[in-house]
């Protein structure tokens, strides 16, 4: 069949033109000498290697590049190395076009870039650790060249911008990986902007109801909420231009996603999300005034409107470790409610929104700002060679969205730690050798252990001692990436040691059974005894584990497994699994039906029901587990797992129940608990596996644990329950 696609080549090359035009009006405020003519060189050479190329929307696949050189010029203020890397960025690993063509072309630094973002491209894909481990490579280049990254997250918000067109599931991954790593990063390096469309991006696709919903209300308030701010900011204007200010005032809406969170978080529905938005003052000042000026502004606003002083946060005398400078309040509004205001200037409002271009723009006048320190932190971790690919990526995405904490040492220096870090934290900061000998420490001249929670403003003295050596449930205490990985390294050394000794000791007892001493035999050793690796098998051995009845016992099994044929390893029984899921004709996992006696148990995490947007994770012991889209798991078992994880929906079925919990709250009154029930047990029909009710002062507090037939059954219960006097909340929980 023909295609009826009918493509009108010549409006798409105008098109083309008119956006590359508008590309090199945003990289006008950088724009050098000669700067022009290598940009256009790149475009002219992304536009011949691309040429036959169009994207899942059916548009020429040079609108892309295009579109992620403007981001980076735009909206992360990058200059023309990045633009040029940003229009070339998939030529290597799509087209003939190799990483020497581009350096003959363009130089040794571009060709750099490119080789870095060549690496992620291939990033997130089949084997988990394997993608693990590109994700560190990518972290590497960061750690050579930072715009490695931005051009990456430039991409990424293209691609995320643009997806309508892709399948659900490509959507689902993507999506996952998203709010799992480029977030966290885009926050980490001071792109607040970005950071926040991405997670809203995500959520438009993980959450698709959730989102609209949001979007929706949002929308409804519009223009009563431009005159609320109109009304707001009017006398402010008038005191900041009396005394000399010039000042920018204007009110944004939070993102859509901060909102869920906080309804998350508080458990409260969107009408009480008092701070939907908050007021940006964004002052013109000189950097030697911008202190001052900044606390002037604050004494204007707060004589206007009350402040609530548990939410005053000062960025301003010290910056978060992403540089990130503001002055927040929260204040009582002309119409009794709470708006959140923050105060800036023009330079630390370019910092915000542009993170770390801006600071290179800047860094004559700042001294060694945290940015640094992160990266150089970033670089210590990725030099420790045995760390555990997987292990890193937690530990290193815990510590991108951790809040900071600001710790004296005796001397009086600042030291930055993320929320949460402990006294054990403080001494492997300070150095490696302090915190492998760390005992104990004072803080604020009293004593206090290793696993003491630091609070912000501590002064922290570390006591060592020369006998002492790390322990493994220090792992349990620290929270710093560079901590933890220390630990590791550490306790693996002292593993290595054991592990010589077992080895010598294994070796001469295999050789009195006449077993070879041999990799293969190793191998179905460890199987044998249950154990992750042969360095396990030679520290059971070393100490006592392992004893020569129990090497007999292996031998008496080996025997019987030769006349059965070999066990296939866990590699290839997930390999099997997958097969037999997928089957020859779908790969869609049909839940509900009686299908080929596939196990399939439902995840306790999110138990889901039918109705609910489902997907399917291979586990090596348990069978296929059925998880909820919007499971608290589900990112990360995409980000991290993609390969095993299968798309499945529901079939029609038999009436089957489910189990599942409603959490209710209400004003407690007389015969709430039987009106409840009523609707539950009577209405419904619905059985009740358990009820537990807390009232405290007047409020009522319930968890139900019911068994329903489908995601609209409980729908229409949860609206119904609604309906009772005195019932104001009905959300559905997970076990």
């Amino acid at each position: 069949m023909k295609n009826t696609l009918v493509i009108d080549l010549e409006a798409e090359k105008q098109e083309i033109l008119k956006r590359y035009r508008a590309l090199l009006r945003a990289c006008k405020p950088t724009l050098q000498k000669g700067d022009k003519k290598e940009i256009r060189k790149a475009f002219d050479m992304a536009l011949e290697s691309h040429k036959d190329m169009r994207r899942k929307s059916g548009e020429p696949y040079i609108y892309h590049p295009i579109a992620v050189a403007q981001i980076a010029a735009e909206e992360i203020g990058l200059g023309t190395t990045s633009i040029v890397c940003a229009l070339l960025h998939d030529v290597v690993e799509d087209t003939d076009i190799t990483l020497e063509d581009i350096e003959r072309e363009f130089g040794k630094k571009t060709a750099k870039i490119i080789d870095g973002l060549t690496k992620i491209a291939g990033v997130f894909d089949y084997n988990s650790s394997l993608q693990a481990e590109n994700f560190r490579k990518m972290l590497l280049t960061l750690a050579d060249d930072v715009r490695v990254i931005l051009i990456k997250l430039a991409d990424r918000l293209h691609n995320m911008r643009t997806m309508d067109f892709m399948p659900r599931h490509k959507q689902l991954k993507i999506a996952s990986e998203t709010i799992y790593l480029y977030a966290p990063l885009a926050h980490r390096l001071g792109l607040y902007a970005i950071k926040s469309e991405l997670e809203d991006l995500s959520m438009k696709y993980l959450e698709p109801d959730t989102y609209k919903f949001i979007a929706t209300k949002l929308n409804e308030k519009k223009a009563e909420r431009t005159l609320f701010v109109k009304h707001f900011v009017e006398p402010i204007n008038e005191i900041l231009a009396e005394q000399g200010f010039v000042a920018s005032i204007y009110g944004r809406p939070k993102s859509i996603h901060s909102i869920w969170n906080k309804m998350k978080k508080k458990n409260i529905p969107f009408e009480e999300v008092y701070d939907l938005f908050a007021i940006r003052i964004i002052l013109d000042s000189s950097p030697e005034n911008e202190k001052a000026d900044c606390w002037k502004a604050y004494s204007i606003v707060t004589d206007l409107y009350r402040p609530n002083p548990d939410r005053l946060r000062d960025w301003v005398s010290s910056p978060k470790g992403n540089g990130y400078e503001s002055l927040h309040t929260t204040v009582m509004g002309p119409k009794g409610q709470w708006v959140e205001v923050q105060i800036r200037t023009q330079r630390m409002n370019e910092i915000a929104e542009k993170g770390f271009a801006a600071h290179w723009k800047y860094k004559e006048s700042s001294n060694d700002n945290g940015l640094d320190q992160w990266i150089m932190k970033v670089r210590e971790m990725l030099n420790n060679p045995e760390a555990n690919a997987l292990d890193f990526l937690d530990d290193f995405k815990m510590n991108l969205f951790s809040d900071e904490i600001f710790i004296f040492t005796p001397k009086g220096a600042l030291i930055q730690l993320p929320l949460g870090a402990t006294a054990l934290d403080f001494a492997f900061e300070i150095h490696t050798d302090v915190g492998a000998k760390c005992i104990g420490a004072k803080v604020n001249h009293k004593l206090v252990p290793l696993s003491y929670k630091l609070q912000n403003g501590d002064q922290v003295e570390i006591i060592t001692s020369g006998k002492q050596v790390p322990k493994e449930d220090w792992l349990n205490i620290v929270v710093t990436a560079k901590a933890k990985s220390k630990i590791k390294s550490s306790l693996k050394e002292e593993k290595r040691k054991i592990a010589e000794g077992g080895k010598e000791t294994l070796e001469r007892k295999l050789k009195s059974l006449k077993i070879t001493y041999n990799t293969d035999n190793l191998n179905k050793l460890s199987y044998f005894f249950k154990l992750a690796s042969t360095q396990e098998l030679f520290i059971a051995v070393a100490t006592g584990k392992i004893e020569l009845k129990d090497l007999k016992e292996y031998l008496a099994s080996e025997k019987e497994i030769e006349n059965r044929g070999a066990e296939r390893n866990d590699g290839q029984q997930i390999e099997a699994l997958l097969n037999k899921v997928k089957g020859p004709e779908s790969d869609i996992l049909l839940i509900g039906e009686d299908l080929q006696k596939i196990d399939y148990t439902l995840a306790a995490c999110c138990n889901p029901i039918p109705g609910d947007d489902v997907f399917g994770f291979v586990t090596v012991s348990e069978g296929i587990k059925i998880h909820r889209t919007n499971c608290p798991n589900a990112a990360q078992l995409m980000a991290n797992y993609g390969y095993r994880v299968v798309k499945a929906k529901w079939n029609k079925q038999q009436e089957l129940t489910f189990l599942t919990g409603l959490h209710i709250i209400g004003i407690d009154d007389v015969g709430l608990i039987n009106n409840i029930t009523k609707v539950i047990s009577g209405d419904f029909k619905v059985n009740m596996r358990s009820i537990t009710v807390d009232t405290d002062n007047g409020i009522f507090d319930g968890s139900i644990m019911i068994f329903v037939n489908d995601k609209e059954h409980l729908d229409n219960l949860i609206k119904n329950l609604l309906e009772v006097k005195g019932v104001t909340g009905v959300t559905r929980f997970d076990a």
